[in-house]
């Protein structure tokens, strides 16, 4: 008796190379899935929003003066590099408290924020690039006791502390800003004429 073989074959549309783009079809689209924020803004009635449509309107509108924003920060920032000028967290967190006791007892920084449509990380962003031209510009700047003094007697009463050894310190940053305000236009000025910029955007 010869023994008798069954043999089942595999119906043509299943090989190897059938599942493997099977399978890679299905990575694709799990990709695409899982990243579809990346180029879709949103989605209307079925159809879609991509993001580079958001981008173009956004650019149309907006780009030049956010670029110029951009350039301005840049160019104080290598400036403050170039000349050795740091900020830390700390004189960070200081400019911080500074502010926020300007604002007053019933306002909140969070709520500002987002009324302004800014991140925590964009406030902390603008305060070190503030920084950075009040360290550069005041290296030669020198606020005498007698400023300080002349201050309070003629504009005490706009300063928010009482107690009269945070009075000078409150006094003395005022003067500070205000002779930075009256150079900083001609410095950054003469920062975008020697610098390099190259825009693409207009």
């Amino acid at each position: 008796t010869s023994d008798l073989s069954l043999t089942i074959s595999k119906p043509p549309w299943v090989s190897r190379r059938t599942i493997m783009i099977a399978l890679m079809l299905v990575v694709v689209a799990g990709i695409l899935y899982i990243t579809r924020s990346w180029y879709l803004a949103a989605v209307v009635n079925g159809s879609p929003i991509f993001r580079w449509d958001l981008n173009r309107v956004l650019t149309a509108r907006f780009g030049a003066q956010a670029l110029e924003g951009i350039i301005s920060e840049k160019l104080i920032e290598d400036e403050a590099n170039r000349v050795g000028v740091s900020v830390s967290q700390k004189d960070i967190d200081s400019k911080t408290q500074e502010i926020i006791g300007s604002l007053g007892a019933q306002v909140n920084l969070e709520d500002v924020l987002k009324f302004q449509g800014m991140t925590k990380e964009d406030f902390n962003r603008q305060i070190r690039i503030q920084l950075y031209a009040q360290k550069i510009l005041s290296r030669d700047l020198t606020i005498t006791e007698e400023d300080v003094t002349g201050y309070i007697a003629t504009r005490g009463a706009s300063l928010v502390a009482t107690d009269p050894a945070k009075m000078r310190e409150e006094a003395r940053s005022a003067i500070l800003d205000g002779k930075i305000g009256e150079k900083i236009q001609e410095w950054f000025t003469g920062l975008k004429e020697k610098a390099s910029v190259i825009r693409f955007v207009q």
